[in-house]
């Protein structure tokens, strides 16, 4: 760690002067979901095998390494997710481009011997495309990358987010230097207005907004609120920025408490989330150390502290107020608005809260300028932004592309197209996309070509929220998805409202009701009448749009709930009690009896062959079951 009396060109120069001594890097994937799969047992093993071969192994770019590390020196790091997770564990090998997929401990006497020593490629390691059988040896190759636009993410999965002299090195911290020694706070809000950046956790409200605001009120205390309490199913966007490049994060903060005056900060960060918590904390006491954060910031008369805390893993404290009450040390519910929090947040002081990747967006806004900033994306929506892909879809991973692609681009060229329930291509057809989490609607084929951003999505009733996108295909029942996410709304109440906490019960009742096959027509009506109570009369958004997973599926796929309740029928057969019967062959002793009791004779057999139900005949009373003596008939 560099002392607090150097500069960043003295850092950035040093890193570099280090780092040039080294032949080799070696970057394994230590995001959550790679250190799952065992990468960090990939790179030890790495490590130990270079060594045995008398490579010089280096963990640390600092000015220990010697002047003669030449040839044989092969820098070891760890970065965050590399993105591409349905491949990991990745290991990106550079300067040679190199990106090894589903890297396992046996393969690490190979990459040394074949890549590190006799700088070959491995073809099996190689990303292989499933349509061309074709395999590509990097980022620079793979579609998954090259069809992206990655801006936020550019660092994140390659430099070490352990490492602040390599994040200063890249550039890093430049831009909140420059805010506070170059810039009045207004210049810095009027920036981020006139560059269109929009919050990306959810609504799309304006940044440069909502920090004028904030600068406007007088007061000696005033705050920043990183809200990291990402808590949407599928979701995982701010967790790996966080987990990939802190730093940037921090300096996002810097930057936004520059513009409003404040010298105090918050990082709310969920508690499930223990390695984004333990790389952020690390990267709040790194920046310390070196003189950024703290008192007399780059010499200035101004200070900025930020605190890390753990959120208890409520959903609902995704909300800006109840956020803010869990800080205090209170219980976290929504309150009423306005006051607004610009006006009266943290502690009665004016509060700006923004989500990760707001925060993470910021540097570069200053960095490009309005005009550059807006080059990319949309006229209303700039930028980009980060989704989680997941679902039946070939590509699962973190994705980044410019606001106003299609849905059609994500799914079918970055995702690879659809797959089927054991994660294999598939001629299976697509259906849906879940875009938003619990607070979002799902997107059909119809929507397929529109370009995704903040006000296209509100217009068909749906919204970005925080970027998570499961796609499901032609075996996904709607119904199932509908109950999935009104459960977890159901939970996840707080419980103030009468009308989201009960309301959301009794949706989930209705719900159980159709799945159990004891729904009818007027199950439906109740739904979309309680489904419209709990929109007016919840306190806060996600109250309100607690009932909008239900209610799209209900608009687009209402034909499939109304056969669970009218024809007692999941085409899908994913919900039992409306699966239709069937006879398993290797228990049937072909007796007939099944056949004789059948009321319509949907049984069709005889003495040398196994019996079979007729699905369309059956009616599914559960006669052919009740009078098989030998376990033979399965199903509802």
């Amino acid at each position: 760690m560099t002392s607090k009396a150097e500069t960043l060109e003295k850092i950035a120069e040093a890193y570099r002067s280090q780092s040039a001594k080294i032949q080799r890097r070696v970057v394994v994937c230590a995001g959550t979901g790679c250190i799952a799969n065992g990468s960090l047992k990939v790179r030890d093993a790495i490590m130990k095998l270079a060594a045995d071969k008398g490579l010089n192994i280096v963990v640390e770019i600092n000015d220990s390494i010697p002047e003669s590390a030449g040839v044989q020196s092969v820098y070891m790091s760890r970065s965050g997710c590399q993105g591409f997770c349905q491949q990991g564990p990745l290991v990106t090998i550079e300067p040679d481009g190199i990106l090894y997929c589903k890297v396992k401990v046996e393969d690490a006497e190979d990459i040394v011997n074949e890549t590190l020593i006799n700088h070959k490629v491995i073809d099996r390691l190689l990303y292989l495309d499933i349509e061309s059988q074709k395999r590509f040896k990097g980022q620079t190759e793979i579609p998954f990358y090259t069809r992206q636009q990655r801006t936020t993410l550019d660092q994140c999965g390659f430099i070490d987010p352990h490492d602040i002299n390599e994040y200063i090195a890249e550039g890093g911290y430049a831009q909140a230097r420059r805010a506070y020694l170059e810039m009045t706070p207004k210049e810095v809000c009027d920036l981020v207005l006139a560059s269109g950046l929009r919050g990306k956790g959810g609504g799309g409200f304006p940044t440069g907004r909502k920090w004028l605001a904030a600068m406007a009120e007088k007061g000696p205390k005033k705050y920043v609120i990183c809200n990291a309490d990402e808590g949407d199913p599928g979701a995982f966007m701010d967790r790996s920025l966080m987990e990939g490049d802190p730093h940037r994060v921090i300096e996002g903060m810097m930057i936004a408490a520059r513009g409003i005056g404040a010298d105090e900060g918050y990082m709310y960060v969920r508690a499930e989330y223990p390695l984004a918590v333990e790389r952020v904390r690390k990267a709040v006491a790194d920046a310390t150390a070196a003189g950024i954060l703290g008192n007399s910031i780059f010499g200035t008369e101004h200070s900025f502290n930020i605190h890390i805390m753990e959120g208890a893993g409520a959903f609902v404290c995704g909300e800006e107020t109840a956020l803010m009450a869990s800080i205090e040390g209170n219980r976290g519910m929504p309150k009423p608005k306005p006051p607004f929090p610009a006006q009266k947040g943290l502690y009665g002081c004016p509060t700006i809260i923004n989500n990760v990747e707001t925060l993470g967006t910021v540097p570069i806004v200053l960095r490009e300028g309005a005009e550059g900033f807006r080059k990319v994306g949309t006229e209303l929506s700039p930028g980009t932004k980060t989704f989680a892909l997941s679902g039946n879809v070939e590509n699962t991973g973190l994705i980044e592309v410019p606001f106003g692609t299609t849905l059609r681009h994500i799914v079918f060229d970055i995702g690879g197209g659809v797959t089927d329930d054991d994660n294999m291509p598939t001629k299976k057809m697509f259906k849906s996309v879940q875009i938003g989490g619990p607070s979002g609607a799902c997107l059909t084929e119809k929507d397929l070509d529109l370009p995704l951003d903040f006000d296209n999505l509100k217009k068909i009733g749906a919204m970005v929220g925080s970027g998570g996108l499961v796609v499901m295909n032609d075996q996904t029942c709607m119904v199932q998805i509908a109950r999935f996410f009104m459960q977890f709304t159901q939970n996840e109440s707080c419980g103030k409202c009468v009308l989201c906490r009960e309301g959301t019960k009794q949706m989930l009742l209705l719900m159980d009701k159709i799945i159990a096959g004891e729904g009818t027509m007027e199950t439906i009506e109740t739904l979309e009448a309680l489904a419209g109570a709990i929109q007016k009369g919840s306190l806060c958004a996600l109250g309100k749009t607690a009932p909008n997973p239900v209610l799209s599926v209900l608009k687009h796929f209402r034909e499939e709930m109304v056969e669970h309740v009218v024809n007692k029928n999941c085409k899908t057969h994913k919900c039992k009690a409306l699966s239709p019967y069937h006879i398993d062959p290797t228990k049937c002793r072909k007796c007939g009896m099944c056949a004789k009791k059948c009321p319509v004779q949907a049984i069709r057999g005889d003495r040398q062959t196994a019996y079979v139900i007729e699905e369309e005949k059956c009616i599914r009373c559960g006669t052919c079951k009740l009078n098989c003596k030998f376990g033979a008939v399965e199903g509802a």
